[in-house]
């Protein structure tokens, strides 16, 4: 992989919006076309839900996967569509590696629209609502996150700890709601800059997920799995697998298994990646990639003009 190869990487649940991709929609017929299929396979009409909303059925963690893999895979389609080069590698966060997997011949598309809303429905069930948090903690770093979740969850008896390490200064802990208070009370008291709770109706990618991973174990074992195309870098140990039986082992651990993304993008730059699509709606990951690896150059391709920008220089 020479320094100046491409990788593509695929968001997570929070970067869906009403509205979203509606003038690639206009403009771009794989992205109607994908759009299509999806509904199809969901028995609802998901372009509709994308553009009138509302925001709260949006963020409902069996709409929201579905439709941010949709996105992601529509655009993907529109990408090659247009004469767009294949990838060198590829990585998502959270749902988005359900995304790359797609893209990267892993899964068929709606098998996946259908596996992620029942991946939704496993984790909202797997806790109930109020009873789990969220929190992002902000210029603390990661050690000391660990230590003083540690010594919560040891003093509480309750879960909490750090489960998405987004890039260096910035990582997101879960678990009881409770105990994921105190935590952030107490990182704050060690220095850290923030701690917002995060909007979010689950403790995702915590122990408290393993239900929800048993049940997503059985889905995926009736599911026809390929080797990638194009490797796709995974979320718990960020390296690549071709053997698909790995790959589902690999997916269920990821529900209840921290999210390494900055080891993710640092496996990708030093493998050769230089540049970065970010291919689904916002530009969230565009903005990690800067404060991870600041050599970097970050493409986001959610509106037409951006897209085509991108082909122009890339493609």
């Amino acid at each position: 992989m020479s320094a100046s190869a491409i990788a593509f990487v695929f968001p997570g649940q929070g970067s869906q919006k009403v509205g979203m991709l509606s003038a690639a929609y206009d403009e771009f017929a794989p992205v109607r076309d994908t759009f299509a299929e999806a509904s199809e396979a969901l028995g609802y009409d998901l372009w509709q839900l994308a553009q009138d909303g509302p925001q709260e059925s949006l963020n409902l963690t069996e709409k929201t996967q579905p439709l941010l893999l949709t996105s992601s895979v529509a655009l993907w389609r529109a990408w090659l569509d247009g004469g767009g080069v294949e990838p060198a590698v590829m990585a998502g966060h959270s749902l988005g590696e359900f995304s790359a997997l797609v893209c990267a011949g892993v899964m068929q598309f709606a098998d996946a629209v259908r596996l992620v809303r029942s991946r939704g429905e496993f984790m909202q069930s797997a806790v109930p609502v109020g009873e789990g948090a969220m929190a992002a903690i902000i210029g603390l770093d990661d050690a000391q996150i660990n230590a003083i979740c540690e010594q919560v969850a040891s003093a509480t008896g309750e879960v909490v700890a750090a489960v998405n390490y987004n890039s260096p200064g910035q990582v997101v802990i879960a678990g009881h709601s409770g105990a994921v208070e105190q935590a952030s009370e107490a990182l704050k008291e060690a220095g850290a800059k923030r701690a917002m709770p995060l909007p979010v109706s689950a403790p995702f990618h915590t122990s408290l997920m393993k239900p929800a991973g048993e049940q997503l174990a059985g889905e995926l074992a009736v599911l026809q799995l390929n080797e990638p195309r194009i490797p796709v870098v995974h979320n718990v140990h960020a390296e690549a697998e071709r053997a698909p039986l790995k790959i589902a082992a690999l997916l269920v651990e990821q529900i209840y298994s921290p999210v390494q993304w900055t080891n993710c993008v640092a496996a990708m730059a030093n493998a050769g990646a230089g540049k970065f699509v970010e291919c689904g709606p916002g530009s969230v990951l565009s903005g990690l990639n800067r404060r991870i690896d600041k050599s970097l150059q970050s493409y986001s391709i959610e509106g037409p003009e951006a897209l085509r920008a991108a082909l122009s220089e890339l493609g």
